[in-house]
C-alpha cells in the first residue's frame, strides 16, 4: 500500500492520484475510474434491465409475472405497461410506448439525462458522488407527478392513459 505523510494511503490501487495539486499528498483526486464508478455502475445495472425486456418480451401476457395491484384493485398501478413501454422504446416505437405507459417514457428519458449530466461532471472531476438531482424536493415532485398520474389514469378523462 502507498503512502502519503507516513501513513498508508486508502486510494493505493483503485487508481486515485496520491499527492494533490501542490505535490503535498493533501488533496487526494480520484482517478477517471474511481470517479465514474457510480455512473458505470449505474449504466451498467440499467443496460442489464434493458437486455432484460429484450429477451423477454412483455407484450407476451404473464412473461413477467402479473401486476398485483391490478389483480386485487382492478386498477393499473403507476408502472403497468411500463415494462412493455420500455419495450416499444427499445424497438423504436414512441406512440406505442407513450400509449404503454407515457409517465415511464419521460422517466426514461429524464434518467438519460441525468446519467449523462452525471457522467460528464464526473468525467470533469467536478459533481459529488451521487447523481445530480437526488434531492427532497425532487423527490416530493417525483411522488406528487406518480400520484396524479395514478388517479388521472382512474378516470374517464385518462383512460387514454391506460395500459
Amino acid at each position: 500500500m502507498a503512502t502519503t505523510g507516513g501513513a498508508a494511503s486508502p486510494f493505493a490501487g483503485v487508481g486515485v492520484e496520491e499527492t494533490g495539486p501542490d505535490g503535498s499528498g493533501a488533496h487526494p483526486r480520484p482517478g477517471l475510474l474511481h470517479r465514474l464508478h457510480g455512473p458505470l455502475v449505474t449504466a451498467g445495472a440499467l443496460g442489464a434491465a434493458t437486455v432484460a425486456v429484450l429477451v423477454r418480451d412483455p407484450h407476451r401476457p404473464g412473461s413477467w409475472g402479473w401486476c398485483s395491484f391490478l389483480g386485487l384493485t382492478g386498477l393499473p398501478c403507476p408502472v403497468c405497461g411500463g415494462l412493455r413501454a420500455v419495450n416499444d422504446l427499445l424497438h423504436g416505437d414512441v406512440v406505442a410506448a407513450v400509449s404503454g405507459n407515457a409517465l415511464v417514457v419521460v422517466i426514461v428519458l429524464l434518467t438519460a439525462v441525468v446519467l449523462g449530466v452525471w457522467t460528464v461532471r464526473r468525467l470533469r472531476g467536478s459533481g459529488v458522488e451521487q447523481p445530480p438531482l437526488l434531492t427532497r424536493a425532487v423527490g416530493t415532485a417525483v411522488l406528487v407527478v406518480t400520484v396524479l398520474f395514478t388517479v388521472l389514469r382512474w378516470t374517464p378523462a385518462g383512460a387514454w392513459l391506460q395500459p
